[in-house]
């Protein structure tokens, strides 16, 4: 985690009324030249005044699309800040709000693990293995996995994107010797494997804490996908017991999840896709119809609210399932760096090295060359 400096003592004794009505008098000063992005996870306060909504890789994209724009705040997490530097053009200064927000999924792969275990299972497997990491990780993850052959992807086109790492990544090798090394979420590597076809079986899970990741030789090369332990901390939080208790008070709800949650609960879900899948499927549902999603806390409120005329929508789980670090972008480090900015300072910016922004751009470039499978192909079970 970065450090965050403290905020000047003024900012504490603003109210939310006085914060909100600054940013919107800052937005207007910087005019074409500021482009404020607000991730689904973000809290309303703070998604009001984003110029653009959306999960983390449309974000970037959208973001790498504005022309006019010199300054891009990324009000989510710091993965998603790099990967929106990466995307854009080098003259945009891409800026996060608060320096604390990382990701917890995202630091469970830290590079000199990832070099570790694939030196280690380079020297024990005679296969071809193909990296891809989900756009959950670091700059320096991307950027190995990019100079290594393989690719990024997101929880929308996972699917996608494993097909090409097993039949068509590298072609000098035989589709039935090639491994998947899946970084650093192992549910939404297992989940989309498995509605592939590929048995839990073919899967093992490497533990960068225990020694050659607490496999053996052997498993590492009967293994078609080795899958890192890595999760969301969010999505850990739903169970299939949630699921059961649902449809024992009221059966008529149906059940929708991201594929970040563990295979028990995809197991018993009528529904799995990414949350731009999620929010679609609502939109779209017929009327009077029931549902019990499994992701954060801020979107299903938000989905609730928004489309209470026509469905019921309720999180999956009873407890409140946040994204703890998003949380941090509040409306005092909106306003902060906006001051800055306007008074020709900039703070917070994120910057990717040269180098690692080469790299990293490999991995993204290839995954967004892969024609993703349509939404509703994209369902991890019938």
């Amino acid at each position: 985690m970065l450090y965050q400096p403290p905020l000047p003592p003024k900012y504490a004794k603003l109210t939310d009324s006085e914060l909100a009505a600054a940013i919107a008098t800052r937005k207007a000063q910087l005019g074409r030249r500021l482009v404020i992005l607000g991730h689904h996870y973000q809290q309303d306060d703070v998604i009001q005044f984003a110029d653009l909504t959306g999960d983390s890789l449309k974000l970037s994209q959208l973001a790498a699309a504005q022309k006019d724009a010199d300054f891009v705040v990324f009000c989510g997490v710091h993965f998603m800040a790099e990967s929106a530097d990466v995307l854009t053009e080098e003259r945009v200064v891409v800026i996060l709000p608060d320096l604390a927000a990382g990701c917890s999924m995202a630091d469970m792969a830290q590079i000199d693990q990832v070099e570790v275990a694939w030196s280690q299972i380079e020297n024990i497997t005679s296969s071809t293995i193909v990296p891809i990491t989900y756009v959950n990780s670091s700059a320096a993850v991307k950027a190995f996995v990019g100079g290594h052959g393989g690719a990024c992807c997101t929880s929308s086109n996972a699917r996608t994107v494993l097909e090409w790492a097993l039949d068509g990544a590298t072609p000098v090798a035989p589709s039935n010797d090639r491994k998947i090394m899946f970084l650093p979420d192992q549910h939404l590597g297992r989940n989309t494997a498995h509605a592939m076809g590929w048995p839990f079986e073919s899967m093992v899970v490497w533990d960068p804490r225990e020694e050659l990741g607490g496999l053996t030789p052997d498993s590492i090369r009967a293994a078609r996908l080795i899958l890192w332990k890595g999760h969301c901390s969010v999505h850990q939080l739903f169970t299939a017991k949630q699921a059961d208790d649902i449809r024992r008070i009221d059966p008529e709800f149906k059940i929708i999840v991201h594929p970040e949650c563990d295979a028990s609960v995809v197991a018993k879900a009528d529904l799995v896709g990414s949350t731009e899948f999620i929010i679609q499927t609502l939109e779209a549902a017929p009327a009077g119809s029931k549902w019990a999603v499994g992701t954060e806390v801020h979107l299903i409120n938000r989905l609730a609210t928004r489309l209470a005329d026509r469905i019921t929508v309720r999180s999956l789980s009873g407890i409140q399932c946040l994204c703890t670090t998003m949380y941090r972008i509040d409306l005092k480090h909106l306003l902060w760096v906006l001051d800055n900015l306007v008074e020709g300072r900039i703070v917070n910016q994120i910057k990717v090295d040269p180098e690692t922004r080469a790299l990293a751009r490999i991995a993204l470039d290839r995954m967004l060359s892969l024609k993703a499978k349509p939404l509703a192909t994209a369902v991890l079970t019938d």
